[in-house]
């Protein structure tokens, strides 16, 4: 037995296996160092600094949880969580929802041509940068000027406010989300509909069934897979909202459309508070890793796979 394992042992080691774990390690070290800089260095680095007190200029200080016990009575950051909040509600289930209508009406018999045009208009705007598309909306958004307030005023409606109006602000950076985003759910959505059995929807017709009673018992259930899919990476997208309500409203007015990715800006790099915003760092990652888990464990209820 020695002798095998003695064996084994040296051609494990030989000069060619040796050769061979150098290279393959060469070729993955980019990705590794890569990670290591840009990945884990500054997660370890935000936790370390949650419970210092460093302002960028002096030595860090170590203060324990006071970091964490200021959140507890900062007014602005549960107001800027509730704004989070309130936009990944909605953009979550206006691109999911509305990506899979899309996906549901360019999926029956049409020319294919007319099909691809469709999916193609529909999924470009999510190819544009967001600040390029965030720079167009202000401009479309503007009271006076706007072409969005403009046909309104064509139909007999007032002039809105869309982005001075502390009711309006956030509403106007779901639209451009949902405008920019649902392309991308529907074409996800479109490829969980063609792996679809036609046998299903064959039998369904032999039994007289409706399209709507087609598309809820049959449909929904056989997507849900692909439904779980994108209310997850739109909701962990929707947490770290920050560049369109940047240009859009700059946070305003007031607070009423600050995001908390922006409110962590401002704590780091605007007031110098490092800990104070790894801190609520943490909180972002420890909500997102909490409606993710929820998100999987209700699905066990909802989500069914062939």
């Amino acid at each position: 037995m020695c002798t095998i394992a003695n064996g084994q042992a040296a051609g494990w080691f030989s000069p060619q296996q040796r050769k061979e774990t150098i290279a393959g390690l060469l070729f993955i070290a980019p990705a590794l160092i890569g990670f290591a800089v840009f990945v884990a260095g500054p997660m370890v680095a935000t936790v370390v600094l949650s419970f210092m007190k460093y302002d960028l200029f002096s030595s860090p200080g170590f203060v324990g949880l006071d970091n964490f016990q200021a959140m507890l009575a900062d007014k602005r950051l549960w107001k800027v969580f509730g704004n989070t909040a309130f936009f990944a509600v909605f953009a979550v289930a206006g691109n999911v929802g509305l990506g899979i209508v899309l996906a549901v009406l360019l999926n029956r018999n049409m020319s294919k041509t007319v099909q691809y045009a469709y999916r193609a208009a529909y999924f470009f705007p999510s190819l544009v940068g967001l600040i390029f598309v965030a720079v167009i909306w202000q401009f479309l958004f503007q009271r006076d000027i706007g072409v969005i307030n403009y046909y309104l005023g064509l139909v007999g409606i007032e002039p809105i406010r869309w982005l001075s109006s502390a009711r309006n602000a956030m509403w106007s950076v779901i639209i451009l989300d949902v405008w920019k985003n649902v392309g991308f759910a529907m074409l996800i959505a479109t490829a969980g509909l063609q792996s679809i059995s036609k046998d299903y929807y064959d039998a369904a017709r032999v039994d007289g069934s409706s399209s709507f009673r087609t598309f809820w018992q049959i449909t929904v259930p056989l997507l849900s897979p692909t439904i779980l899919f994108l209310l997850t990476m739109n909701t962990i997208g929707a947490f770290k909202v920050f560049e369109s309500i940047v240009v859009l409203t700059n946070g305003g007015p007031g607070d009423a459309s600050r995001s908390l990715v922006m409110y962590i800006y401002e704590q780091g790099f605007k007031s110098f508070n490092m800990g104070y915003a790894s801190a609520v760092s943490l909180l972002l990652v420890a909500v997102t890793v909490i409606v993710t888990a929820i998100q999987f464990g209700a699905s066990k209820r909802w989500a069914f796979y062939e």
